[in-house]
């Protein structure tokens, strides 16, 4: 009996070492890496200008590039001071329209439209430093719109953005409409009329408008749980990024100065050749920055051809302006078109006409003696050796005779002096080789009669 109970203690005793020992081996043994929850890889796209139609094109871009990688993430690194609500609208319905979660991770400025199209990822996180709110609307000069049915559109915009992702709505209307008051408990603050919310990424956490902090995109990927391994970056391309710079407001303002003062320059000093190369180039640059910005369709072109063939034209075929007006028409409503915001383009189209109007003045005074003006002064003299006769003179041929060399009915010419002149009777008909006497002159009219003696 004995026996027994002690083989059973020595096996319930070896069991237990057994278990210990596999429990240590578990504990201190090579253990394998984790593993991400989540499969796919994660392509980050760069949101770090002005919200525009370029930007709207890059991103179609990106998207699609996604989908077609079967992209299990996708990551917009956001850093904008805003733009065109427009724009951030196409934009944000591109957002929704994707099955691909996203998640907006604010590196810098989420102002504005910036603000929207973060409210409109899955999730937002956000970085020391960076903000997002402040995103009431502006015009082209940066002033604020205060127009109330703008102001109630875009703050029904910012709000439904906010609600549809679980977010409170009156934080969201805050930052768009400045005559709101908002209490935010979560952080001990009252929005006041007059003010306007942005929040930092503390305050944001607090109020459930970022889902968490990071201090880079790399954490954002783990806490979703993907893979820091199969991560694409897109990168615009040289001709995106040469858009990007040529329809910079302070660019494009360059653009058209040059355009437009070297094409004027060509027309009232030709010969040079320089001005009009340059101010076609120029052109020729703003078109083609934004058309690659997705802003300008090939209309645009044909209008500027259009345009620069008139005023070539005008160099050489006397039209008494008309070809020249034509084409500075066509160039004009080429350049507006273009543009991806009229009144962006009207305020920089004004800066270069005014610039260049004073460059075009400065240019013909230099060069007064060259040019197009030609064209409009008289510069051959008209001497007695050549058969004219002043008007002031006209009054010593009367009383002389001459001969009609044409038969005059009543106008006619005779031959005085060895010269021919236009002359007219009173009335009647004369033969011509008859004599005729100057009886009367006004002004360049000659009256003669026939000579009776």
């Amino acid at each position: 009996m004995k026996g027994q109970i002690w083989m059973r203690r020595f096996l319930t005793l070896t069991a237990a070492a057994v278990m210990i020992l596999i429990s240590i081996g578990m504990y201190f043994g090579p253990t394998k890496p984790a593993v991400a929850a989540n499969v796919g890889s994660v392509y980050v796209i760069p949101v770090k200008q002005q919200i525009e139609r370029g930007l709207t094109s890059f991103m179609e871009r990106g998207f699609k590039e996604a989908e077609q990688m079967s992209a299990g993430l996708i990551v917009l690194e956001i850093d904008t001071p805003g733009g065109l609500v427009d724009q951030a609208g196409k934009i944000a319905t591109l957002m929704k329209d994707s099955n691909i979660p996203i998640v907006a991770y604010i590196t810098g400025d989420a102002a504005s439209a910036g603000s929207y199209i973060a409210l409109n990822a899955d999730k937002i996180a956000m970085s020391d430093g960076s903000m997002i709110g402040a995103a009431y609307m502006v015009d082209a000069r940066g002033n604020r719109i205060e127009d109330a049915k703008l102001v109630s559109w875009w703050k029904s915009k910012m709000a439904g953005a906010a609600e549809a992702s679980g977010r409170n709505k009156n934080i969201a209307m805050g930052m768009a409409d400045i005559n709101l008051k908002v209490d935010m408990p979560e952080i001990g603050l009252t929005k006041q009329p007059g003010d306007i919310i942005s929040l930092t990424p503390d305050e944001a956490l607090k109020t459930g408008y970022a889902d968490t902090l990071a201090n880079s995109t790399e954490e954002v990927i783990a806490w979703m749980d993907y893979s820091t391994q199969d991560v694409f970056r897109m990168e615009p391309t040289f001709s995106e990024k040469l858009a990007t710079f040529l329809t910079h407001p302070g660019v494009m303002t360059l653009l058209l100065f040059i355009g437009i003062a070297g094409v004027i320059i060509e027309v009232i000093v030709p010969g040079f050749g320089v001005p009009g190369i340059l101010g076609v180039a120029s052109f020729v640059l703003y078109f083609f920055g934004n058309q690659v910005a997705g802003f300008a369709g090939w209309e645009t072109w044909l209008l500027f051809i259009i345009g620069i063939v008139m005023l070539a034209l005008e160099l050489f075929v006397p039209s008494f302006g008309i070809l020249g007006i034509i084409g500075s028409a066509s160039l004009i409503a080429g350049v507006v078109l273009a543009a991806y915001s009229t009144s962006h383009v009207a305020l920089s189209l004004g800066i270069a006409a005014a610039s260049a109007l004073v460059a075009v003045i400065v240019v013909a005074l230099v060069f007064k003696e060259r040019g197009i003006w030609r064209k409009f002064i008289l510069s051959d003299s008209l001497s007695r050796e050549q058969g004219y006769v002043p008007n002031e003179d006209r009054d010593v041929l009367i009383g002389l005779i001459g001969t009609s060399i044409t038969p005059l009915r009543p106008a006619g010419t005779m031959e005085l002096e060895g010269r021919r002149l236009d002359v007219v009777t009173l009335g009647g008909f004369i033969d011509s080789g008859r004599p005729v006497r100057v009886i009367k002159t006004d002004g360049t009219r000659i009256v003669v009669e026939e000579e009776k003696g």
